[in-house]
């Protein structure tokens, strides 16, 4: 990897304009390898945007992005990532088993190797009692979960999740946490997208983003130490005020 780009994802001025709007204001953004980093804020800050142009499905107006210390357009890029958008891209009509199939399919795996990793998804994700079930009778809960494991099929470096627990019961989203964990631990590199403050503190850093900026950046206990905070939703409201960055 190239030693000015030595960060699993890089961004440089990243830019994205629709018209006069801009989505992203020159963001600049570093995160290194086996890392939970949480882009945080509210609703139209920019941070599905951010995760859109990153997996290649957006396009930025201006400035350059780096995955793996390669440009995002390199098309040796695309087979490590994993993508888990907002809306679960599920095929309703197929058990769970089927759409795990369909998506190794779809990354090229040969057929032995799609039936192991579907066994051990199975179980990471506990959802061996479901393999056989039709998603669209699923809860929205269990979606996700079915969500997570297609994401993960073809063993993935970096992992993007957009609002990955949103709609998802307290207790379903520790399991989430947990399922984050163990796979930072195996070395993949998390960016995750969310506007509920409290999981912030589950991040290794965390970077609160509005009008397409980031304003702060830290670990979860010293943008509280920075702010004189006790919650991180009072921290980023302290920095929207101030815009004072550490």
């Amino acid at each position: 990897m190239d030693k000015k780009l030595d960060h699993v994802i890089q961004t440089s001025s990243l830019t994205k304009k629709f018209g006069e709007f801009k989505a992203l204001d020159n963001l600049n953004l570093k995160v290194n390898k086996g890392e939970v980093y949480g882009l945080l804020g509210p609703n139209g800050a920019g941070k599905t945007t951010t995760i859109r142009i990153l997996c290649g499905i957006s396009k930025a107006t201006s400035g350059d992005a780096f995955l793996l210390g390669k440009m995002i357009s390199d098309e040796s890029v695309a087979p490590q990532i994993g993508y888990m958008p907002q809306e679960t891209a599920l095929y309703d009509g197929l058990t769970v088993k089927q759409n795990l199939e369909f998506y190794g399919e779809i990354f090229g795996l040969k057929k032995d190797k799609i039936n192991d990793r579907i066994e051990e998804l199975l179980d990471f994700i506990d959802l061996k009692r479901w393999k056989n079930k039709i998603v669209g009778n699923l809860s929205g809960g269990m979606k996700h979960r079915v969500s997570l494991a297609c994401t993960l099929i073809h063993e993935p470096q970096i992992l993007f999740l957009d609002e990955p627990t949103v709609g998802v019961d307290p207790e379903l989203r520790v399991s989430f946490w947990n399922y984050f964990n163990l796979l930072k631990e195996s070395g993949i590199t998390i960016l995750i997208t969310t506007h509920y403050m409290d999981e912030a503190r589950h991040c290794d850093r965390i970077g609160f983003m509005k009008g397409g900026k980031i304003i702060a950046e830290g670990e979860p206990h010293q943008l509280l130490l920075k702010t004189g905070t006790k919650s991180l939703e009072d921290a980023f409201l302290e920095f929207s005020k101030s815009e004072v960055a550490l």
